[in-house]
């Protein structure tokens, strides 16, 4: 199948259909992966069929947001299936499963795939979109909890980023000096430097 033929259904029958309140698990976030997983895909020189399972795995890895955040990743994997059954392979599906659940946090990626698109998600940690992408998603999470502060906000990606680390060697060549520079802008806020 086209890549670009499913694209098209998935974002017309599920990722257009996305809540509103989700500003950061929306349509933009999953066309940003698939941009991010084609550009660490070639810096890999994966090969097609690879950039192909890879680029259909960042388009189902966040699909389980239609029904809940809980287990999003698991039902990703459950809507992928539906969606691609009979036109792959069931070692082909077990690759895309594998790849959306890499994306799960905290992410354990276990091959070059897994790590590619467990890296394209998380990849504005350690760019200049760090502090616009990370608004988006402290939106999404005020939504669900209206009590929620920029401070708390802060403190909660201080863990998140001291604990998180890059897979692929282009984003920690590239990616995480930035991240640092980020990690440090949020200590400072904090005033914990």
């Amino acid at each position: 199948m086209e890549f670009e033929e499913i694209q098209h259904t998935v974002y017309q029958e599920i990722l257009a259909k996305l809540p509103k309140h989700l500003t950061y698990h929306n349509l933009d976030h999953t066309a940003y992966v698939i941009k991010q997983v084609i550009f660490l895909g070639k810096e890999h020189q994966l090969s097609d069929e690879e950039l192909h399972l890879l680029k259909l795995a960042a388009l189902f890895h966040d699909t389980g947001f239609i029904d809940n955040p809980k287990d999003h990743e698991e039902k990703g994997c459950k809507i992928a299936k539906s969606y691609l059954e009979g036109a792959y392979s069931g070692a082909e599906l077990d690759k895309i499963c594998g790849m959306i659940m890499a994306t799960k946090i905290p992410q354990s990626p276990t091959n070059l795939l897994e790590k590619i698109i467990a890296d394209a998600d998380l990849e504005y940690l350690g760019t200049d979109q760090f502090e616009k992408i990370g608004k988006t998603l402290f939106e999404e999470l005020k939504h669900f909890n209206p009590d929620f502060t920029e401070q708390a906000w802060d403190e909660l990606q201080l863990v998140f980023m001291q604990k998180h680390h890059f897979h692929t060697q282009y984003c920690q060549k590239h990616r995480e000096p930035k991240k640092q520079e980020n990690l440090l802008t949020v200590k400072k806020r904090l005033g914990v430097v």
